[in-house]
């Protein structure tokens, strides 16, 4: 069947435009609106008509307004959004950000918190060493789990027990408050940053 063809089956001439191209396809619908061969044929040549609009504007040939989308491949990427451009972490950074799953915070939640609980009820100087050392093991087992990277685990669960000795020094006058004595302070504030670590980074 020919292009032209197509036009005069909606009833319509090769210069028609795009609105009485519509309309001549919904006219038709509606009459044989019982028939679906007819209704099949009418869908047929509508898209054909649309095809051949498409390939001449292509060519250049014609100018179709801005309203009427054909789905054609564009040359050039789309500009990224403001929000992308603006949101974007850093790479270094985005490479050491996780997206944990839920037993990725879970395990090892459960975890530090047992540690926690043996620090608190076993409050002696040997005790609260070897929980801190089971803490950084275990930061270093989940770590290096998630990306099977040992080096790049070690240096993180030692920044971690680092940070987290400082940041439970910091936080020291804090400790009263808890009614936990300075040391078990510092070494739950530990477990919290070895927890951070080993959950949220790879």
């Amino acid at each position: 069947m020919s292009n032209q063809s197509h036009y005069q089956q909606l009833g319509l001439t090769e210069d028609a435009s795009f609105d009485e191209i519509q309309t001549a396809r919904d006219v038709m619908k509606k009459q044989h609106s019982g028939d679906q061969k007819s209704l099949q044929n009418i869908e047929a040549a509508y898209d054909a008509i649309l095809m051949d609009r498409l390939r001449l504007r292509q060519e250049g040939k014609i100018k179709v307004p801005e309203r009427i989308r054909f789905p054609e491949r564009s040359t050039q990427a789309p500009p990224p959004a403001a929000s992308e451009s603006t949101n974007k972490m850093p790479s270094w950074l985005e490479s050491l950000i996780d997206t944990p799953s839920r037993a990725d915070i879970v395990w090892p939640a459960g975890g530090y918190l047992a540690l926690a609980a043996i620090s608190v009820y076993g409050s002696t100087t040997s005790v609260l060493q070897l929980t801190l050392a089971l803490g950084v093991g275990g930061c270093l087992y989940f770590l290096n789990r998630k990306e099977n990277k040992f080096g790049r685990s070690v240096l993180l669960s030692a920044g971690a027990l680092i940070l987290g000795l400082l940041l439970g020094g910091i936080l020291g006058p804090l400790a009263p408050a808890t009614g936990l004595s300075l040391e078990i302070f510092i070494t739950i504030i530990t477990f919290l940053v070895l927890w951070l670590v080993s959950a949220f980074l790879r």
